[in-house]
């Protein structure tokens, strides 16, 4: 059986307005909404051929906001900026910035209480 890992993601929010203004603000993104089966939904940009998966904030009475369980990286190309609006936007840094063997990782609790991982690839230099 073939699968392919990493379709696609949901980060649950409490208050939608709140979250979208939070992620837009940390990522200099806007968001398409919707709805899919009933639940609130705030999409996240994607690009049809581009790398990656995408996903979506979603408000529903079976999204609950944590910073336990599955660990969501976002790659970035600026830690440092994302970490300097996160603490900006009064988000809490759960972990600083930390090399890895090729990268940077870092993570916050974003607007919800959701721990949101971050990382971005070592600079050529």
């Amino acid at each position: 059986m073939a699968v392919n890992f990493g379709a696609f993601f949901e980060i649950p929010v409490v208050d939608m307005e709140r979250a979208v203004g939070f992620y837009q603000a940390l990522l200099d993104i806007e968001f398409e909404r919707g709805s899919i089966h009933g639940y609130d939904m705030a999409f996240f940009p994607y690009e049809e051929n581009g790398v990656g998966i995408s996903g979506a904030l979603v408000q529903g009475d079976v999204y609950k906001p944590s910073i336990d369980g599955v660990f969501l990286y976002l790659l970035i190309e600026d830690i440092d900026t994302v970490l300097r609006k996160a603490v900006e936007l009064g988000s809490e840094i759960l972990l600083e910035k930390t090399e890895a063997e090729f990268c940077f990782v870092a993570e916050i609790k974003d607007s919800e209480g959701n721990r949101i991982c971050l990382t971005t690839r070592h600079q050529a230099g």
